[in-house]
């Protein structure tokens, strides 16, 4: 893997918050990655080795993630909170825009991003994730987020979430799971655990059927129009309908959608349908 610089900077409530620094050019906008819900900045350690040296990435740990210190107050781990503190992060960078490549959550902090300030957005990656999502992924999440395991290690975590995953990844192997389990857990004194805090699935978890449908979040995709965005779907998610994603499409001129077969929630953005479809879109960023 290429290396990269571990660094800090600290939220307006106080957070010690991390990031990973990968090197590039300074004549084109740094690449900036956003991950999901219980996941941290290891998820992007692939894409970051592919395209360092060749583009600046920048991959947070959101608050209670990773490196990044847990909240106090579990109420503001919501997206909003998350948006504010990647804006303040390229603000402190003086980084005027940036390309987002968001999955899932990340997806929903560039939506929020481009709605409240577009500019900022050079292009944009929305990795499985719309404005409207589908009650069965939130009802599979909800079935496991916040919830305490301890593995007894490597393997046996590995094992138990090949066990809960496997309709989402099919063709993962033994290595593939290993891989899986190193980017969403950690070692400590108990054994391998979750590398999250547990209370993110607080608010989560309160948002009731009605607050979700409530909650129209099609306006924001407008901040996006005219840009070069591109829309992935895992052929077999069940949280980012085909419907939904063809809407998307169909309503911002710039974007492209592309389906990653065999795959659920969410791509890796290593199969090669990924691997393609993101180089193309940097392009289109180079050409602006």
């Amino acid at each position: 893997m290429v290396s990269w610089r571990d660094e800090y900077w600290t939220s307006r409530d106080g957070l010690a918050l991390h990031y990973r620094d990968f090197a590039g050019p300074d004549d084109r906008p740094p690449v900036l990655c956003l991950h999901g819900l219980t996941r941290n900045a290891r998820d992007f350690e692939a894409l970051a080795d592919r395209l360092a040296g060749d583009w600046r990435v920048i991959v947070p740990d959101f608050r209670g993630r990773g490196l990044s210190d847990y909240d106090p107050a579990s109420s503001r781990y919501i997206p909003p909170t998350y948006a504010a503190d990647v804006l303040q992060l390229l603000d402190e960078l003086a980084i005027p825009e940036a390309v987002f490549v968001g999955t899932s959550l990340g997806g929903i902090v560039t939506m929020i991003v481009a709605g409240f300030a577009p500019l900022r957005i050079a292009g944009a990656v929305l990795n499985d994730v719309g404005p409207a999502l589908e009650r069965a992924g939130l009802n599979r999440i909800r079935s496991y987020v916040g919830q305490t395991h301890v593995f007894a290690d490597w393997e046996d975590a590995a094992a138990r979430l090949s066990e809960a995953h496997s309709e989402a990844h099919p063709a993962y192997g033994h290595g593939d799971w290993l891989a899986y389990a190193r980017r969403v857990a950690r070692e400590t004194e108990r054994g391998v655990e979750f590398d999250y805090d547990m209370a993110i699935a607080q608010p989560f978890n309160a948002m009731d059927e009605k607050t979700a449908t409530a909650a129209d979040a099609w306006p924001l995709l407008m901040g996006l129009s005219g840009k070069p965005l591109l829309l992935l779907r895992g052929e077999r998610s069940d949280l980012f309908s085909q419907e939904t994603a063809e809407r998307m499409r169909d309503s911002l001129p710039g974007a492209e959608l592309a389906i990653v077969p065999n795959v659920g929630h969410a791509p890796d953005l290593t199969e090669p349908e990924s691997v393609a479809a993101i180089d193309r879109l940097l392009d289109r960023v180079l050409k602006r």
